[in-house]
């Protein structure tokens, strides 16, 4: 995914990260890209509407902070990837369209707002409950506590090059549906390849009563179990 991201390639968000972020009340911007008009008639709650034509225009209302999660919606992909091309060139890292737009959403059965959609952006960055350090990642991947287990959680196609010594894989789909495999009696730490599943993760374990912390990171594996990580 980052030398994806890095070669400005398009990057979707579902409908369920969006509504989760939502849930969870984690910082993220949805800029509705669609005429002002149609925004206006339905719109997702919290959106802000800056139509495509206006976007260029728009960049010194967009976030100071650069690892701002921002999230593109429109009805088509097309100029969903016309407006995330526009964005992309700002040098924002973590940045998606929404998959199907808002009728996905709506699909979905989540409600929509009628009335005058927000103009401006507002972002305020919170310290991420759960997040574990670096160092202290390293330390428990080295160590390998038996009171503690590493929840590599990125699809089963990206553990293919390398996984982490003594690491478990549950795609992040899976895994509420395969709790049963998670053990209640180790601190689980989880990671993905940018932070961004490992954090969706963390939430929904903690919800079941887990004691986990995720790696909010880029990590690339080796096929022989060695890693790097950087923040972006």
């Amino acid at each position: 995914m980052p030398e994806w991201k890095k070669k400005g390639n398009l990057v979707a968000s579902s409908v369920i990260n969006l509504k989760d972020s939502m849930d969870k009340n984690i910082p993220h911007v949805l800029i509705d890209i669609r005429p002002a008009d149609a925004a206006k008639k339905e719109h997702i709650k919290g959106a802000v509407s800056i139509s495509l034509s206006e976007l260029a225009q728009a960049k010194d209302g967009f976030p100071a902070d650069k690892k701002a999660p921002i999230i593109i919606c429109c009805d088509t992909q097309k100029l969903s990837g016309d407006a995330f091309k526009i964005v992309r060139k700002w040098g924002y890292s973590n940045l998606a369209y929404l998959a199907g737009g808002i009728e996905a959403w709506k699909k979905a059965g989540n409600p929509v707002a009628s009335n005058e959609p927000k103009t401006a952006i507002v972002y305020v960055p919170k310290p991420r409950p759960g997040e574990i350090s670096v160092d202290d990642f390293k330390k428990i991947a080295e160590t390998l506590s038996p009171d503690k287990l590493i929840l590599d959680v990125r699809d089963k196609d990206e553990t293919m090059r390398g996984i982490i010594k003594g690491a478990k894989n549950i795609p992040a789909k899976d895994v509420a549906s395969r709790l049963s495999e998670i053990p209640k009696d180790r601190e689980i730490i989880i990671h993905c390849t940018t932070g961004a599943r490992a954090e969706m993760v963390y939430h929904t374990l903690k919800d079941v009563g887990y004691k986990a912390l995720f790696l909010n990171a880029v990590i690339k594996v080796e096929s022989n179990g060695t890693y790097g990580i950087f923040k972006e």
